[in-house]
């Protein structure tokens, strides 16, 4: 890269000398340990030496397997996507108003999560319920490492608390449905211009406010897969735009997710596998309690957890999915 003679994309090479540093860090690191040791152990024979000696070597041995675990992790695959922009799509479930208005408490914790984690969170499509709620969001979510953490969001979200519609003060459960896709890149995805239809109409904002009287809402269906995307911005060009990267980014999820099927058809483990039909996480509001179900985690903060703090649960999740995938090389 430096002298200019590799060839090749400038961009692919740095993104490569970026995947493979930490792992080369690593093994230096493990590599120093183990002749630290070597040499801690042979200052045994001296007697001037043997009192620093039998210091140094229990300490060298116990950083020796963290070191190897942390070696171990680098070596693990990665999900190509992991550190890709994401598509957020936020949908209630069961429950009517409540599960609209939960969709809604989804969306602003994500949006809280994002600015706390300095990543760039864009709504692009939103329709909302005339008590506020939610009937669909889509929102890209842009900065590092962004698929890698929020991909274990997708599924079905479930909610326990008296709903704010309800004047009998019963505890309701409704749920809101959340996925989280990879967003495709060009070389990922090409699409036959046969293969869509282009729809252009009237776009108006939530409730009838701010209505937009040119026809600039644009609705592409894609034909063979039968999935439909709108986007309602301003300008018609600024919609097709978007619709397109939202249309590729859900091909590019479909097709992730036959080749996912394929490979872990003999995994019991669906954690970050983007099973959007799993009930993952259940948010109890009078116990002040959330539960993931996947991982049987359960945080008594869900006050700090609405407001946008997953650090917690994620890292679990992340740290769940890196057992299992250790316990398979072990095998």
């Amino acid at each position: 890269m430096a002298d200019g003679a590799a060839g090749g994309d400038i961009a692919a090479l740095a993104k490569e000398y970026s995947d493979l540093k930490p792992v080369v860090e690593q093994i230096a690191a493990w590599r120093q340990l183990n002749a630290d040791l070597a040499e801690a152990e042979a200052m045994l024979d001296d007697p001037d030496m043997r009192e620093l000696a039998e210091e140094e070597i229990p300490a060298l041995k116990e950083q020796l397997p963290v070191a190897e675990h942390a070696l171990q992790l680098t070596l693990l695959p990665k999900d190509a996507a992991d550190a890709r922009p994401a598509m957020l799509e936020i949908r209630p479930g069961t429950g009517g108003d409540e599960a609209a208005l939960f969709a809604g408490d989804l969306l602003r914790m994500y949006q809280r999560h994002a600015e706390a984690r300095g990543w760039k969170f864009e709504i692009i499509e939103e329709q909302a319920t005339e008590l506020g709620g939610i009937k669909e969001v889509v929102a890209h979510i842009k900065g590092e490492g962004v698929f890698a953490r929020m991909k274990y969001e997708s599924g079905v979200h479930r909610v326990q608390r008296v709903p704010t519609t309800e004047s009998g003060g019963r505890i309701h459960t409704s749920a809101a449905t959340v996925a989280v896709l990879p967003e495709a890149e060009d070389v990922d995805i090409q699409i036959d211009a046969n293969d869509i239809r282009i729809d252009t109409m009237r776009s108006s904002g939530a409730g009838g406010q701010h209505v937009n009287t040119t026809d600039s809402a644009v609705r592409i269906t894609h034909i063979p897969s039968g999935i439909v995307v709108t986007s309602s911005e301003k300008s018609q060009h600024r919609n097709r735009e978007i619709a397109m990267q939202v249309l590729k980014t859900r091909l590019y999820d479909q097709e992730r997710q036959r080749i996912d099927s394929e490979r872990s058809a003999d995994r019991a483990s669906q954690v970050g596998s983007g099973d959007r039909s799993e009930r993952i996480r259940t948010y109890n509001f009078p116990q002040g309690r959330m539960t993931d179900h996947r991982i049987n985690l359960t945080l008594y903060k869900l006050d700090q957890v609405m407001q946008g703090d997953l650090d917690e649960v994620i890292d679990a999740l992340t740290a769940d999915d890196q057992a299992r995938m250790l316990a398979e090389m072990g095998q």
